[in-house]
């Protein structure tokens, strides 16, 4: 779904944000497709998000001269649901700032990048 739900979404949109002179992609990725854990099993996050990060390099310099910037955040272990409150602090552990990061951490990223000038 990660790799499928980008492709037919992005191929959709491009179209749109140059038609409009520009625009901005976002993608989340997670920070296991360049540091895997021997503790945390991965493959199959790996795979998908592997592709949207080699996807994203990609279009980022496909689309780069044509105002379309692409660019991904990965996230290491986020405090969300899918997470235990007794696991926060040993997932905090595998983080080399030995804290979880938060959902806002990411929205902020997202809005950092969005904002950002066009190079």
């Amino acid at each position: 779904m990660n790799l499928e739900g980008f492709f037919r979404l992005t191929r959709r949109a491009i179209p749109h944000l140059l038609d409009n002179g520009g625009g901005h992609i976002v993608n989340l990725t997670t920070s296991l497709v360049d540091h895997a854990l021997s503790t945390v099993p991965s493959a199959l996050a790996s795979l998908t998000k592997g592709g949207l990060q080699s996807a994203t390099k990609a279009l980022a310099i496909e689309y780069a001269d044509r105002g379309v910037r692409v660019n991904a955040v990965s996230p290491g272990i986020v405090k969300t649901p899918m997470h235990a409150p007794e696991t926060h602090e040993s997932l905090a552990g595998l983080h080399p700032v030995r804290r979880m990061g938060e959902i806002s951490d990411i929205v902020d990223a997202v809005l950092y990048l969005e904002n950002a000038p066009p190079i």
